[in-house]
């Protein structure tokens, strides 16, 4: 019935690995992956816990569509205490390793504690044992996939690791699978390092089971048929997310040099027709092809290569060849926010976010407070190694970008974030952040619903736990706002526990994703049950960061952003008008004017 039925613990202070079943009951009231991982979490550990103790969980948890003929039914996700933002991290991948632990035959694998010396989790079907990887500390992600393969003369085990970063302790360190698919965001690598585990290996010769298997056969061709034929899916096939990057800037909400810009000048440098523009030197392009995740029929993932000539690349043979490429997000964090204009730059830099395993929005946003502190004086070449953070300094990009991913020199500095690096300097106003966490790539001032996305995200700063994006573009008034922020919450809180991706939306409605639950999984799973556990799901993450010490006060924005006002584009004059949309916000959720859920919404939600 498209869960497994079976949970393995992982205690990495006993060395011991055990099976359990799934809890049923909570599988029906949280469905799977990001809302049934949380549970897990809340249950099993105390939340004021520091999120690099051994008192954390680390959990890796699939959805019950996870490794299904579903379309996109590839994802999993790694729930924790995140290292970076102190608060509820749920950070979501694709590429193949979540399918290949569902056919392992598990659908949550929770580790607690903290191995004496290093260790990595060899999971086949059945049989779970922790091996030595003293060897392996110290290696990249690169290094280390071919590595393990190796050594179990297995070449269909799939991977998920740390790279340098997470051992060194950088603050958003990511877990990487499939080379470059990433939980990318709040420090799930962090946490991962910081329990002295290296990876988790999985080769699994199961099979999923549906409730439904012709009912699910039918639902999934039949959104298959509406995905396959969207305009949309053609879209991200052909140009990944990279277009957003001329749709922001035309909008006036591209977040440019730490936000103090929203419009960049080198915009024709860093978009998509850049990337497909031949070079000069050997009349290659950027964007070689593009990729899909298992069960993917999109394929939005880019394939890139850079300039064999580029002085980034020189003596590094490692980075020549087609590689995973960059998005838009990873793209605007290593370019615009930056004020870089050397494309060729901001893609080494994600090469290096790859391989040694960090987030490329938080690099990319701690970069650029570090760029404004040493314009305004604060920090010097003396405190840098001698590196020069100026804006728009490709040198300066590439340096960081090996120093924080090695975590050397300064790097250590800029592996500490945004918001920990601008407190060391006393001049935390300059970190655009909520909750510890790195803005993405969209101006709040320009795009009201992601400013109140923004500021009430479970797990920081985030463009994929709201969907305020057609009404933003279209100037949306402020009133209703906070209706379509809390709805959409909701609604992706679903979609993110199902095992299936958010990009079908642009195809799909949620009937549509509904339908293919319902198909595969016991009981009814209509649009009004999901949309429950979705904001069961909320609710649930705001009780963990409540208990955890955070208040309403966290439910902010960046004075920048509240009081400076837009330079140009839509939003020239405005500051983001948080104010007005919160307290409509917290009423809708049905908590006080605290941020605090009340009774009558916890026993509405059984919680």
């Amino acid at each position: 019935m498209a869960w497994q039925g079976k949970v393995l613990r992982v205690d990495l202070s006993a060395g011991t690995c055990q099976g359990e079943p799934l809890n049923m009951d909570w599988a029906d009231k949280y469905l799977g992956q990001r809302g049934l991982g949380t549970k897990y979490l809340a249950e099993g550990m105390d939340p004021r816990a520091d999120p690099l103790s051994p008192g954390n969980l680390l959990i890796f948890a699939t959805g019950p569509l996870t490794g299904t003929a579903a379309s996109t039914g590839g994802r999993y996700s790694v729930i924790t205490k995140g290292a970076l933002t102190d608060a509820v991290a749920c950070s979501n991948s694709g590429g193949y390793f979540g399918a290949e632990l569902k056919f392992a035959g598990w659908d949550l694998v929770i580790f607690k504690g903290r191995a004496a010396e290093p260790v990595y989790l060899l999971l086949q079907n059945d049989q779970a044992r922790l091996l030595p990887a003293g060897e392996l500390w110290g290696t990249s992600v690169w290094e280390l996939e071919p590595e393990i393969r190796a050594r179990h003369m297995e070449p269909e085990i799939k991977i998920a690791s740390i790279g340098r970063a997470g051992e060194s302790g950088v603050r958003y360190a990511c877990i990487m699978n499939d080379l470059d698919r990433a939980a990318g965001r709040s420090g799930v690598g962090t946490v991962m390092g910081s329990k002295n585990l290296k990876a988790f290996a999985v080769r699994g010769t199961n099979g999923v089971r549906v409730h439904d298997p012709a009912g699910f056969a039918d639902a999934t061709a039949r959104a298959r048929a509406l995905l396959d034929a969207s305009p949309g899916r053609a879209r991200l096939a052909r140009n990944g997310t990279i277009p957003m990057m001329d749709v922001t800037h035309n909008f006036g909400a591209l977040p440019t040099r730490n936000s103090q810009d929203v419009q960049f000048e080198g915009i024709d440098t860093v978009n998509a027709k850049w990337m497909r523009t031949p070079r000069a030197s050997d009349a290659k392009t950027n964007l070689q092809t593009n990729k899909a995740c298992f069960g993917c029929t999109i394929g939005c993932g880019r394939v890139s290569s850079i300039d064999p000539g580029h002085f980034s690349v020189k003596g590094k043979d490692r980075y020549l060849g087609a590689k995973g490429g960059l998005e838009y997000e990873s793209a605007f964090a290593l370019a615009p926010l930056i004020g870089v204009t050397d494309f060729e730059a901001a893609t080494y830099a994600g090469y290096v976010c790859n391989e040694q395993g960090m987030d490329p929005i938080s690099f990319g946003g701690a970069l650029a407070a570090a760029m404004e502190l040493y314009e305004a004086g604060v920090l010097t070449a003396a405190d840098t190694g001698g590196i020069a953070l100026t804006f728009g300094s490709a040198e300066a990009l590439v340096a960081m970008a090996d120093l924080t991913g090695s975590g050397d020199g300064f790097g250590r500095i800029i592996g500490l974030g945004a918001k920990r690096l601008c407190e060391k300097y006393g001049r935390p106003e300059m970190a655009m952040v909520v909750k510890g966490q790195e803005f993405p790539g969209y101006d709040a001032r320009a795009m009201q619903g992601m400013a109140l996305a923004y500021a009430t995200s479970n797990h920081g700063a985030s463009h994929t736990r709201a969907d305020p994006y057609g009404d933003d573009f279209a100037d949306g008034p402020i009133d209703g706002k906070a209706a379509i922020v809390k709805d959409s919450q909701d609604y992706l809180a679903a979609v993110d526990s199902s095992g299936l991706c958010s990009f079908p939306g642009t195809a799909w409605g949620e009937k549509d994703y509904a339908m293919q639950i319902d198909a595969a999984c016991a009981g009814v799973w209509s649009v009004e049950r999901l949309r429950e556990v979705g904001e069961r799901i909320w609710n649930l993450e705001r009780r963990f960061n409540l208990d955890a010490g955070m208040t309403a006060a966290d439910d902010t924005l960046p004075a920048r952003i509240l009081k400076d006002a837009a330079k140009s584009g839509s939003a020239k004059g405005r500051v983001a008008e948080l104010d007005k949309m919160l307290p409509e916000y917290y009423r809708l959720r049905g908590w006080t004017a605290q941020g605090v859920p009340t009774n009558q919404t916890l026993h509405r939600l059984d919680l």
